[in-house]
Formats: C-alpha cells, structure tokens, sequence
C-alpha cells in the first residue's frame, strides 16, 4: 500500500468517526426518489494480461473520486430478489499509475449504481461509469494524450446511520483511446474500492 492510499484510507476513515451508531435505518426513507447521494472513494488497481501478448507492461495504480448520485426514482420492485433502487451520478475522477511510471489520468464521466435493498442495513450493488480524460501514460499497449476508462463492478454498502454507509467493492476497469491514437491495445485491470456514502434529502 502506497503512503497516498493510506492517508485517502485514513480521511474516509476520519469522515466515518462523525457516524453515530444506525438505530432505525429504513431502506424507503434513505433511498427515497429526489434524494442526494455523495460519494468519495479511493481504489487501487493492476493490470492483467488479457490477451497474452508480448510487451506486458503490468501497471498500477490508485484513484479517487467523488460521485455526486441521484435518485431519480423509488425503490423499485419490493417483494422480490430485485427489489432495489437506482443511482445516477456524474464523477470526477483522478487516476495515479504507480508503475512503471507516475503519470496520471484525470477526466470526467456518468456512473450508474443499483442498489439492492431486501437484506436491511447490508446493501450489495451493481455499478456501471465511463470517463473521458487526459492522460500522459505512454507505455507499450497505448500512448495518447486523450483516453477512456470504463468500469463495471459489483460490492456492498453497510449503513452504519440511516443516512451514512460504508462501501467496498471489486470492479473490472478497461482503458483505451478508442483508436485515436496508435497504439491502442488497451489496459484491462482488477480494482478494489473502498468509500463511503452521504444521502441527502
């Protein structure tokens, strides 16, 4: 673990210490259509070799950002294994690759969460967001100054207040510069995630 994951660790852990103890969490109150979600994470990720080709580079990074989320309806589906809620959100991103170089990748894009909500204060999700953003990592499988970054993963949230929840996760990322640039074999990574998340009315 890198010093910057540990001081990130160390904030989200500071922004916890606020949180007093959940008494009566009620998944229709907190995820109530028109509410506010806010978001800062921080995750580490390193690449695998996909396609085993030559050239692997093996990268690594860590990121943080803050997903500002949206509930734009109500639960859904009650009564059933899908009963849930969605989340739109927009997210600035800031990506530190470690290895082999410290460059960065910084950009902007939508995220999308569904949110699970038949087993109480635990709260299993799926999520979904693109980014489009600069760049100045130039290695064997891409080089370009403008690149994408997607990613797709699943985790859980636990509310430790009716309002506050502690969230951890996998996700599956992929980078590339869409062919804009050559070459664009692209970067496939396993991440994990750990954030916390603020509902607002």
């Amino acid at each position: 673990m890198t010093r910057r994951t540990a001081m990130l660790g160390a904030a989200l852990v500071t922004l916890l210490a606020w949180a007093r103890p959940a008494r009566a969490y009620d998944p229709k109150e907190t995820f109530m259509q028109g509410s506010i979600v806010l978001s800062p994470e921080v995750s580490y990720g390193h690449q695998f070799d996909l396609e085993h080709k030559p050239g692997y580079t093996g990268v690594e990074y860590v990121n943080g950002g803050i997903r500002f989320g949206y509930l734009p309806l109500s639960p859904l589906a009650a009564g059933t294994p899908v009963h849930g809620a969605f989340e739109i959100g927009l997210e600035p991103l800031y990506q530190q690759y470690t290895s082999p170089e410290f460059v960065y990748f910084a950009g902007l894009g939508p995220a999308l969460r569904y949110h699970f909500l038949g087993l109480g204060r635990l709260v299993p999700y799926a999520e979904l967001a693109a980014f489009a953003g600069a760049t100045n990592l130039k290695i064997t499988e891409i080089r370009s100054r403008f690149t994408f970054l997607l990613w797709g993963g699943l985790g859980a949230s636990y509310f430790v207040t009716d309002r506050t929840a502690i969230y951890a996760g996998y996700r599956y990322e992929h980078i590339s510069n869409g062919n804009t640039a050559k070459p664009n074999r692209g970067i496939e990574s396993n991440a994990g995630v750990l954030g916390v998340s603020f509902f607002f009315e």
